[in-house]
């Protein structure tokens, strides 16, 4: 008898009702304040977001399902840690909210291609975060040090030391374009300095507590974007 079983499908039915929730809790920030729902870009956004997860959640589940409970199970015990969290939660709502007004009110006039560019941007971004998923599997959402924890020098983490937050900024920044809202854009830039305080955060812990840490600082050089910082 197979004993792990009723686990996973606990697991699985979790996962389950979290990503619906998700889907509809985007669509409501999206189309409740566009006041339509003929708003393409957001249905073309919530597919590049939600469809390729899918096929990620189903790898996860049948690769790693102990980087999925770390992902979902985890809270963060630092209060400055959890502190940026939140600040990139509410970036989170007020970004959907002003996209979702500008297509209501037509401020920005976005070109078709662009906003598909953004999409395919946007959808590489995810990309690089399944990669860091599939490298290593202590990737979670909290900054902690786990017992076995390696450091991982390989794949996207031999060109920057946090692949994982690149594709967040590369997602986050262009979301606006692909809601076809210039405007945002003054909302969505503001990830960058939460990544980065973030960053630190997280690099005075691992340096701390995780063997190895230090001498993979030192042999790549770039936390976050390759060449710049």
């Amino acid at each position: 008898m197979n004993h792990d079983a009723p686990a996973s499908s606990s697991l699985a039915n979790r996962i389950a009702g979290q990503y619906m929730a998700g889907v509809v809790f985007v669509a409501l920030l999206l189309f409740l304040p566009a006041g339509t729902l003929a708003f393409w870009e957001g249905w073309a956004y919530i597919g590049t977001l939600f469809l390729p997860m899918l096929g990620v959640l189903a790898y996860l589940l049948r690769h790693d399902r102990d980087l999925i409970r770390r992902r979902i199970e985890a809270r963060e015990r630092e209060r400055r840690q959890a502190a940026v969290i939140g600040a990139a939660a509410v970036y989170f709502l007020l970004l959907f909210l002003l996209c979702g007004l500008d297509e209501r009110y037509g401020w920005s006039h976005v070109p078709v291609p662009v906003v598909i560019v953004a999409d395919v941007l946007i959808l590489l971004g995810y990309g690089l975060f399944f990669l860091v998923l599939r490298e290593n599997t202590y990737a979670a959402r909290t900054v902690r040090v786990e017992a076995g924890q390696e450091v991982i020098t390989t794949g996207p983490y031999a060109l920057v030391r946090h692949p994982m937050y690149l594709g967040y900024a590369l997602m986050f920044v262009l979301t606006p374009l692909a809601l076809g809202s210039y405007w945002g854009l003054l909302l969505s830039v503001w990830i960058v300095p939460v990544l980065v305080v973030r960053i630190r955060g997280e690099e005075e812990t691992l340096t701390r507590e995780l063997p190895g840490y230090a001498e993979y600082v030192r042999g790549t050089r770039y936390r976050l974007f390759p060449g710049v910082w």
